[in-house]
């Protein structure tokens, strides 16, 4: 019986494989490394600071979202303005 060992890119497991049936023999998981609680703090405090940057640029988005779409609205109303009162002609009317 042949065999194809196979090693995940993602976690690092290694998967034994019959080449035959496709059947998997073997799967062992990578073996985790346990982190000091100072270690796991930092992390924390890291993904913490991640989450209220990203928190306050998206206010600052949201912000400016309202801002640019009040814009756009004016300059929508002005062009509207100018514009002619004429109706819209069809080209393909003109036969």
């Amino acid at each position: 019986m042949e065999k194809i060992s196979i090693k995940c890119p993602c976690c690092h497991a290694s998967i034994t494989v019959d080449s035959k049936s496709g059947a998997i023999i073997s799967y062992e998981e990578r073996e985790k490394k346990l982190s000091s609680f100072e270690d796991l703090k930092s992390d924390l405090d890291k993904k913490k600071e991640l989450r209220e940057q990203l928190f306050a640029q998206e206010q600052q988005t949201q912000k400016d979202r309202k801002r640019i779409l009040e814009e756009k609205f004016q300059e929508a109303v002005k062009k509207a303005d100018t514009e002619s009162d004429e109706p819209f002609k069809n080209p393909l009317d003109y036969d």
